[in-house]
């Protein structure tokens, strides 16, 4: 390395960070029987353009935009963005049990599928836009969510979409707090 040259080094350190969820357990996974059809729905929160793939993404991004610079909030993204990979993965146990295929397709009712693409993201430069864009993605998991709820007609995948929707009501409190930091 040249003399005139500077090693830069992240100093955010992310040990210890923890899934940022509420306290209470997740019912068991388990469905009443196959229904590719409730698979296809549950796709959607997996994959499509409002789900925790987008979100885990959309997380991730933000958090490794902010490490450098704004450690504090880096880690609380991050600790978001773990509860979003649990939500992932219980959609895909349930998607499986289902009969359906976990894999990055969203299974549209009128037979049109949407591959998943980073497309679907809303990225911004600017921190307070950035938190803006992430609670308005988790209304828009809420609202998914409780219209699948209506749709489905099994209680144990419901139980398991409830206790996902607790997570994401708790992110946006803990958006919209730091979203007043910012201001």
């Amino acid at each position: 390395m040249e003399a005139n040259q500077k090693t830069l080094v992240n100093s955010c350190s992310f040990a210890g960070v923890k899934p940022i969820m509420v306290d209470l357990p997740y019912p068991e996974i388990q469905v009443r029987g196959q229904n590719p059809a409730y698979a296809n729905l549950l796709s959607a929160d997996y994959c499509g353009a409002t789900s925790e793939m987008s979100a885990i993404t959309q997380y991730i991004n933000n958090e490794n935009r902010l490490s450098c610079e704004k450690c504090p909030l880096a880690k609380t993204i991050l600790g978001i963005a773990m509860a979003e990979m649990m939500h992932l993965q219980k959609l895909g146990e349930m998607i499986y049990l289902l009969g359906g295929t976990v894999d990055f397709i969203a299974k549209q009712p009128n037979g049109r599928n949407v591959m998943w693409t980073p497309g679907f993201l809303n990225l911004s430069e600017n921190v307070r836009k950035m938190i803006l864009a992430d609670i308005e993605a988790e209304k828009g998991a809420i609202s998914q969510y409780r219209m699948h709820m209506k749709a489905i007609r099994d209680d144990c995948v419901n139980r398991v979409l409830e206790r996902i929707i607790m997570d994401e009501e708790y992110h946006i409190m803990i958006l919209q707090a730091l979203l007043r930091e910012c201001s």
